[in-house]
């Protein structure tokens, strides 16, 4: 069996004067796989946080040298990403409240049981890794920056390794995936990380406009080519000149357009509307659909020449169906981007709502998360999330049609069916949840009440989000006291 160096341990902070307590919180922490560091002293707390890096503190409220709140206080200054978890003997409404706006992330009275400490900071350290990987992602692109398809999933991952192979060439990429995955945020990465990214990104909706005006936006016209052509225009192409040009929904583009497209990646030369001659462009040329092209093709509404033009290098974009364990971290940062733009707090997110958040199917994928966090940013009004404050997808979750039984894994109410493939997702995170249940978080047991090998059900158990720390039941050595 290995076991992780203290490097790659999670690093919990534990601050309590009580010795014997922190001892057996210690030794408890440490079965778990923590590297555990104990201080009695709110001042030793405050110099270990500034010498080292802290996943997590434990911190009592009462300490011989320092108030529990002034370490807080301190400590949230010195590392804003820290979750701090408030332990009191003299627990009262209005001092977890307190500690709450403070910035505090769980409060607990003593005595306490074993599982409830454990299932707060298995929750408060994951809250300390999103919020780092947040604060990373601003430090990297600017405060206004966009992220560039964020996660850590396999499916994204390996979106994120083709595109860094393929970003240094020249090479027409195709980006195909459902609406809302992400296509276009693909297409800045890879002018970002290609030797084109000192010039312009350019980019264009292909079905927004009619074909007459798109083929003059693309490619220019001359003075007079047209009614209304008062004066010449060099067009996106000319404009991404040296640059990148990503060709949105370019399944939309008419014949007359397919055409002209074809000529400019074939030869690297195109004609404006109304011009006689042609001119030479270098532009690298990306284009994105949520439509089957081959299926166009095969109906003749799309030129196969141009398809296999622009299917040099074919990407899909994964639905967030399919990045279950990205959820939290997108849904944190669109939270906290849409709460700073507001100069609003921005609110954590309860385990209920992770796992309500998990547990839908995403038909608009990564637009629709974004715009369900604005709204539950501005409509919360508290420092936690719950699944109160996203109504509409529970609603879509447990509502069963009239007039027919609910199916397991399938939503009721008037959302549309998911596919079969989304609905046995569905039907295998509840399954597993359930072995863990049974089990009282036991993976080996729960691996074969489901007939499965150790192994393959911890890769499940991560695919679907899941941590057996969430199962375990309250130890037989009763609460600590």
């Amino acid at each position: 069996m290995t076991h992780e160096s203290p490097a790659q341990q999670p690093h919990v902070l534990l601050v309590d004067d009580d010795l014997q307590l922190a001892e057996l919180m210690s030794m408890r922490m440490t079965s778990r796989g923590y590297h555990v560091t104990v201080e009695s002293e709110g001042k030793g707390a405050l110099r270990r946080l500034a010498q080292e890096r802290v996943d997590a503190m434990v911190l009592d409220l009462r300490l011989e040298d320092m108030d529990g709140m002034d370490v807080l206080r301190a400590a949230r200054q010195s590392a804003p990403e820290l979750s701090v978890i408030m332990l009191t003997a003299h627990g009262s409404i209005e001092t977890a409240v307190q500690a709450m706006q403070e910035g505090a992330y769980g409060f607990l009275t003593k005595p306490f049981h074993d599982h409830e400490l454990m299932q707060k900071l298995t929750h408060a350290l994951e809250r300390s890794r999103l919020r780092r990987e947040v604060a990373e992602l601003r430090r990297r692109m600017g405060e206004d920056g966009e992220p560039l398809l964020l996660g850590t999933s396999d499916a994204i991952s390996r979106v994120r390794e083709v595109i860094a192979r393929i970003a240094p060439t020249d090479a027409t990429v195709l980006l195909t995936g459902e609406s809302g995955t992400g296509k276009e945020l693909a297409a800045r990465m890879l002018h970002v990380l290609s030797r084109r990214n000192k010039e312009r990104f350019v980019a264009v909706n292909c079905g927004a406009l009619p074909p007459e005006l798109l083929e003059s936006e693309l490619f220019g016209h001359v003075k007079g080519a047209f009614s209304g052509a008062v004066r010449e225009r060099e067009g996106l192409f000319g404009a991404a000149n040296g640059g990148t040009l990503f060709l949105d929904e370019v399944g939309e583009a008419s014949p007359s357009v397919q055409v002209k497209l074809l000529r400019v990646l074939q030869e690297q030369r195109l004609t404006r509307v109304g011009a006689d001659v042609e001119e030479p462009v270098d532009v690298r040329v990306v284009a994105a659909t949520n439509r089957d092209l081959a299926e166009e093709v095969a109906a003749k509404r799309f030129r196969q020449d141009l398809y296999f033009r622009l299917h040099v290098v074919p990407i899909e974009l994964p639905p967030l169906r399919e990045r279950l364990e990205d959820i939290p971290l997108l849904a944190q940062l669109f939270l906290e981007r849409t709460a700073n733009r507001y100069g609003l707090r921005p609110p954590r997110l309860s385990p209920a709502t992770v796992e309500l958040l998990q547990r839908y199917g995403w038909p608009g994928n990564v637009r629709e998360l974004i715009h369900e966090m604005e709204a539950a940013v501005l409509l919360a009004g508290t420092d936690e999330l719950q699944p109160r404050h996203v109504p509409r997808l529970g609603q879509a979750l447990e509502r069963p049609p009239a007039g027919s039984a609910q199916l397991p894994g399938v939503p009721g109410g008037t959302a549309d069916l998911p596919s079969l493939r989304e609905a046995r997702d569905a039907f295998e995170r509840a399954y597993l949840a359930e072995a863990m249940r049974r089990s009282s978080g036991s993976v080996s047991a729960a691996a074969r009440m489901a007939g499965r090998n150790r192994s393959d059900f911890y890769d499940l158990l991560k695919r679907h989000g899941l941590s057996a720390a969430d199962f375990k039941e309250t130890s037989e050595d009763g609460p600590p006291r």
